[in-house]
């Protein structure tokens, strides 16, 4: 090694020692969560998944709420899912948000219907009625005003769009096969 190298090694190698404090003091000031230590008796934050710890209060809304509703057409009746939906109450949790109701409003055929035949009903919007139950024309067909404002509720940024779209006139005319009907008041689906 030369002599001049040998003359700055010391302040090269103190030099990189204090790029890498530096480096750690900055990441540790950055952090997003701040680890908290509480050695006293009564601890601030125990841990939920210590030995006799409690659940944190704020998931509890969460362990509280009720289950969504769901039901598969496939295992279970027409009749008896429209008997079901009928004399299930709405269910609500001041917590848990807004209240969850059955949406079907009449028994589903056995096989679901195109809904994206709907004006403004695109596959996106047939997929969340789906969720919900929604599978047939006759079904949207029979809504009255308050199963609308229920759904679409429940339709969150494509709210609006059952009134504005006119799906349930739209609905009774292809519920009844009425194509002519349906063509010469909302014009040709393709």
């Amino acid at each position: 090694m030369s002599p001049d190298l040998m003359t700055y090694l010391p302040l090269i190698l103190l030099g990189l020692v204090a790029l890498v404090v530096i480096v750690w003091a900055l990441s540790r000031m950055n952090r997003k969560a701040k680890v908290l230590r509480d050695d006293g008796a009564d601890p601030l934050a125990r841990d939920v998944l210590e030995e006799g710890a409690s659940p944190a209060p704020r998931n509890q809304s969460l362990i509280d709420a009720p289950r969504s509703v769901a039901i598969n057409q496939g295992a279970v009746s027409a009749a008896a899912n429209s008997d079901a939906l009928a004399a299930a109450p709405a269910v609500a949790d001041a917590e848990a948000g807004p209240v969850i109701t059955p949406t079907i409003a009449t028994p589903a055929a056995d096989t679901p219907d195109d809904l994206t035949r709907i004006k403004g009903l695109g596959p996106k919007l047939s997929g969340l009625l789906g969720e919900l139950g929604v599978t047939t024309f006759a079904q949207i067909a029979a809504w009255d005003d308050a199963a609308v404002a229920r759904i679409d509720a429940q339709l969150g940024r494509f709210s609006g769009r059952i009134t504005r779209d006119q799906w349930v006139e739209q609905a009774k005319l292809l519920a009844a096969g009425d194509e002519t009907g349906f063509t010469a008041k909302f014009g040709n689906n393709g």
